[in-house]
């Protein structure tokens, strides 16, 4: 059985998923945005907040409602990867309970409660739900000539299915818009669709760079879906320097990155997480490897309440940082997973150490086809580190029964985020039991 999840309910400021309060955020985000764009050109104008909902299908805001989804999934990443990053021992706790990144006795314990993890059930939500309801206000809008053609329409195509993504990867089930439980695979099925669609208009747009994210978006959910002939050929679509980000920002502390903000020195007080004991720590000094860098200060030996050493993450270097939602070297691993399914190893190997060879670190040890897929497991975890992608991959091989070893032992610690408080407390359709029953 896979465990569920308890999570990090650090802000009170999101309760209930209601389709109008979803709108109602939608709406107060869009035009903030606008209303800071018109700040900047006079002083005298104000964020003139929440504002009547048909406003949005004016074409003139359709600007302003595709970067409102983009802010949505920024925070929502934000915060399940952070969590996450604790679950699946990517980082361990070191700062206090109750500050803004600490982390909960049960999180600490790698566990995700229905009670504790409200915040990121919440914000994936509605990024998911901003996306889509984008794509609805588009198809209203636009004559289907322009629609099929649209860069924002192809954008915000792509930003629907990475929230999908985002949401499959990471939930225990599915809830889509107050409907029942669903096996968390719907959300990678609704992911499968919108790359596809994205795929389409991108390319009808002239749009190479979000057509490559489509494809790479859609070889990710097909590999969580066990679809491997076709994560493989949407994989090869995808050059091996492609790069596609989650931006951040440094104005406001939403669009901070949470990895750097919560813990880099000597940007931040809170000194909330730390490297040491994790298979990160052993691994870069044994190897030097620069994905997964980390320092320390002799000054500050430690964290802020644990006494253990404070190894603070390299990776995300800046308040702005930006988080990689799809690149050409997961590409290549997708690739390298393909090829040990159809029983080829030796291919596999070459490609993951192909990927080792890049960046100057040794080449894993490959002589069978158990240590390939070891090999695999942990490429993935140093690719992928700190990118919120880890319990994904960690309930897919615990599900598919893959063989090798995983860098972390899961065992007793949660592989997925449970359905949301307000969720169970606001939809008739919907109980805390529903996930035991999916999960079986």
């Amino acid at each position: 059985m896979v465990r569920l999840t308890s999570a990090l309910e650090e802000e009170g400021m999101m309760k209930g998923i209601s389709k109008q309060r979803i709108s109602a955020g939608l709406r107060t985000l869009v035009f903030g945005i606008i209303g800071a764009s018109l700040i900047a050109c006079d002083v005298n104008v104000v964020n003139p907040g929440p504002a009547q909902d048909e406003f949005l299908d004016d074409p003139g805001a359709h600007q302003a409602v595709v970067a409102g989804t983009e802010r949505a999934m920024a925070i929502a990443l934000n915060w399940v990867a952070y969590t996450s990053a604790y679950i699946s021992r990517e980082t361990v706790p070191s700062g206090n309970l109750g500050n803004l990144f600490g982390a909960p006795t049960q999180v600490r314990q790698g566990l995700l409660n229905e009670d504790e993890n409200d915040t990121h059930w919440q914000h994936a939500q509605r990024a998911r739900w901003m996306a889509e309801d984008a794509i609805r206000r588009f198809r209203v809008a636009m004559e289907s000539g322009e629609l099929s053609g649209s860069p924002l329409v192809a954008e915000v195509m792509l930003r629907a299915g990475y929230a999908n993504r985002l949401l499959g990867e990471n939930m225990c089930v599915a809830v889509i818009d107050g409907g029942g439980a669903e096996p968390w695979t719907a959300y990678l099925e609704r992911a499968e669709d919108y790359f596809t669609d994205a795929i389409q208009v991108a390319g009808q747009a002239g749009r190479s760079d979000l057509r490559t994210a489509a494809y790479a978006g859609r070889a990710s959910v097909r590999a969580g879906m066990a679809d491997w002939p076709g994560a493989e050929a949407d994989a090869q679509e995808v050059p091996r320097d492609f790069v596609y980000q989650q931006t951040y920002f440094t104005q406001d502390w939403d669009d901070h990155n949470r990895f750097f903000w919560g813990n880099n020195y000597p940007a931040s007080p809170f000194r909330a997480h730390t490297v040491w004991s994790t298979y990160f720590e052993e691994y870069y000094e044994e190897s030097g490897d620069p994905r997964t860098a980390w320092g320390s200060d002799p000054d500050i030996p430690q964290g802020t309440v644990e006494q253990w050493p404070w190894y603070f993450q390299l990776k995300h270097d800046e308040l702005d940082s930006p988080i990689n939602l799809s690149s050409g070297r997961e590409m290549e691993l997708v690739r390298a997973e393909a090829a040990l399914h159809g029983g080829q190893w030796q291919e596999a190997s070459d490609l993951i150490n192909g990927l080792r060879a890049d960046v100057g670190v040794d080449a894993w040890p490959i002589s069978n086809s158990e240590e390939a897929w070891s090999a695999l497991k942990q490429e993935r975890s140093i690719e992928l580190w700190l990118e919120g992608r880890r319990l994904g991959d960690l309930r897919r091989w615990h599900v598919d029964g893959a063989p090798g070893a995983a860098p972390e032992d899961m065992t007793g610690r949660s592989l997925c985020f449970p359905i949301g408080e307000s969720e169970i407390d606001t939809n008739p359709n919907v109980s805390g039991e529903d996930q035991q029953d999916l999960l079986g």
